[in-house]
């Protein structure tokens, strides 16, 4: 995707590796058919915050038929980032969002903004739908201007 290629980068360090490795096991218990998100939420000093995966809100169903109702499921997921920003139950400013295996939506930019943290680490999957370009680059941009540091990693094909 051309308006992320000056982010661009292969792993950058063992740190920004394991803290991926999480959320690829956080988006793992999602029950979404289509698209499993996690984001990690990290301290400056490399400990944990919280977790997130997109869901239904806690005590709401979510049996199958929901889950596969495309109108249905985008009015009651809660994305990753979200999840994680409210379950963090302190103050979160210069912390690092990892997220994987999607870019932030623009919603979740301005709570992610909101919210104190500094970095966000997306891990990009290759096979991301044209349909979500532009809230991505609508993301992009807000990072962009509220100056927050920002890490592309592409996921690797297995």
């Amino acid at each position: 995707m051309e308006y992320f290629r000056d982010t661009e980068s292969s792993l950058s360090s063992d740190w920004t590796a394991r803290f991926l490795d999480i959320a690829r096991v956080v988006a793992g218990w999602s029950k979404d058919p289509g698209h499993k998100v996690g984001a990690v939420l990290v301290r400056p000093n490399r400990t944990i915050v919280s977790v997130g995966y997109n869901g239904f809100p806690r005590g709401t169903d979510d049996y199958h038929q929901l889950l596969n109702d495309r109108d249905t499921k985008l009015k009651r997921t809660v994305h990753a980032e979200v999840n994680a920003i409210i379950t963090a139950g302190e103050k979160l400013d210069g912390c690092t969002l990892y997220v994987t295996p999607l870019y932030p939506c623009a919603s979740c930019a301005g709570i992610i903004i909101q919210s104190g943290i500094r970095k966000v680490v997306a891990e990009m999957a290759h096979d991301v739908p044209d349909r979500w370009a532009e809230d991505f680059k609508a993301a992009a941009r807000m990072f962009r201007e509220a100056g927050l540091d920002v890490e592309l990693v592409r996921k690797e094909r297995v």
